[in-house]
């Protein structure tokens, strides 16, 4: 199979190059550039530094820094009503997701006019607008390198993605330093929407060699040290492998595909107003215990190239190992305190989730269930004792005991009705081909299951079994 790759013309990458905007539009024979900007970069001076660059050079430049997060029809629209009062050539997009979204489609709508909702998938507009520039300034959304761009549509709440060749930028410059005052929440924020675009790109349908070695390529990059610029932001080593790692791991989803994860959190996006990256953040675990089974190997290379699990790990531990990882990241904030740092050190420099969470739900085949060997544990005589019973249990302790099984009861429970809404996910998921079809597969309800006749049941653990199929196998995968 032919995979189709896009690219930005000219790319610059590394300190300073930002500085190079001027020589960069020389190249491409621009000088009349709209810069698209937020009030934040507006008003610390950095976009007056790169007006007095641009200036030099001869270029007549205007900013318009009135951008919004998460960017709305009517910002969209005000962006647009600013650069038709002017004569430019092309839009420069300066800031984070949002101002590169809010270029992208001023840029389209200022040459093919129409409303942002005429441009939302399934259409593909691959027909140039205005050329765009991307200076990131976030080391997250990979947009400088993607053929996407998203509006949020305030009468519905709906987020617009929109989709082809139109928005991608002609030239991206990748600026690390611009990163070394980002603070704490925005550095953990988007660096996980970059883990996220990194390892859906790796374990999408629509992968492909090129966006495989991208993936993993970021997937090192970022995961090694994303804790390092959440506790130390001024580490500059740090800030370069996470800037280089979000950008490629842009090019690599542009190129095959993100999947149920942004699938879910673009509508929590749009209707409860949450970062995106923080929205990734609370469903990348959950999502990844829910989805192994069927691609086991994907998800344990995702392991082994976030250095998580050794290259002599089988599959199914270096899964587990990524899934607790994944939930160790969300705890990270709340129990590392002002350190930034986790109590034990783990393979990512913090420890391994050993609490309840997604991880530890996972069931891959062969593995017992964790509450049956917990069972197992509480009734078994230590060998130290001598097969000797040891004396009751104090009644303070047996309450402790059964408020901790009463709380696992209920975990249980919610998990089982979380699996259940992420399999409602699941099929708005796969009429976006997020998803494959094949692991949804239909059967009868079980004893005592809620479900009606001949609906489709959600896959969870062990749905693997009721399709037939061994998760290890070749077969769960089928060639995109």
């Amino acid at each position: 199979m032919v995979a189709s790759i896009a690219l930005p013309r000219l790319m610059r990458v590394g300190a300073g190059a930002s500085r190079l905007l001027p020589e960069v539009l020389g190249q491409l024979g621009l000088s009349r550039p709209f810069v698209v900007t937020d009030p934040y970069l507006a008003g610390s001076g950095r976009t007056d530094t790169l007006l007095e660059r641009l200036t030099r050079a001869g270029a007549k430049a205007t900013i318009f820094s009135e951008t919004v997060p998460d960017p709305t029809v009517a910002s969209v629209e005000a962006a647009l009503a600013a650069l038709q009062a002017g004569d430019f050539d092309c839009v420069v997009g300066f800031g984070g997701g949002s101002p590169m979204d809010t270029a992208k489609a001023v840029a389209v709508l200022a040459r093919h006019g129409g409303h942002m909702r005429d441009y939302k998938a399934p259409r593909q507009q691959d027909e140039p607008g205005l050329p765009i520039v991307a200076i990131p300034t976030t080391a997250g959304t990979g947009s400088e390198a993607t053929r996407f761009t998203i509006v949020t549509d305030e009468a519905s709440d709906e987020k617009m993605l929109c989709i082809g060749l139109a928005y991608l930028p002609v030239a991206a410059l990748v600026d690390y330093e611009l990163t070394l005052t980002k603070p704490k929440r925005l550095t953990a924020d988007t660096g996980i929407d970059a883990l996220t675009h990194a390892i859906e790109a790796y374990v999408s349908r629509k992968a492909n060699m090129f966006s495989d070695g991208l993936a993993l390529q970021a997937m090192g990059l970022i995961a090694p040290n994303l804790r390092r610029v959440w506790t130390d932001p001024g580490d500059r080593a740090a800030r370069e492998a996470m800037m280089l790692g979000a950008t490629q791991a842009g090019i690599a989803f542009s190129n095959a595909s993100v999947a149920l994860v942004h699938g879910m959190s673009r509508p929590i996006g749009a209707h409860f107003h949450v970062a995106h990256g923080l929205s990734n953040a609370m469903l990348l675990p959950a999502v990844t215990a829910f989805s192994a089974p069927a691609a086991v190997d994907r998800y344990a290379a995702c392991a082994r190239a976030m250095k998580i699990a050794g290259p002599d790990t089988d599959d199914r531990s270096a899964v587990s190992a990524l899934v607790a990882e994944l939930e160790a990241l969300n705890d990270d904030p709340r129990r590392a305190g002002a350190a930034g740092i986790r109590d034990r050190p783990g393979p990512l420099g913090g420890a391994a989730s050993h609490h309840g969470g997604p991880g530890a739900g996972l069931r891959l085949p062969g593995q017992q269930p964790a509450g049956a060997q917990r069972r197992r544990d509480r009734g078994a005589v230590p060998a130290r004792l001598g097969g000797v019973r040891p004396a009751p249990v104090p009644s303070t302790v047996r309450n402790r005991v059964r408020h901790r099984e009463r709380s696992e009861a209920i975990q249980q429970r919610h998990a089982h009705r979380g699996r259940a809404v992420l399999g409602r996910f699941a099929a708005l998921a796969m009429t976006e081909g997020h998803l494959r079809p094949s692991t949804v597969p239909t059967s009868p309800p079980s004893a005592g299951s809620r479900s009606r006749p001949g609906t489709r049941r959600p896959p969870c653990r062990g749905s693997w079994r009721a399709a037939g199929r061994d998760p290890t196998g070749p077969s769960t995968r089928p060639a995109s």
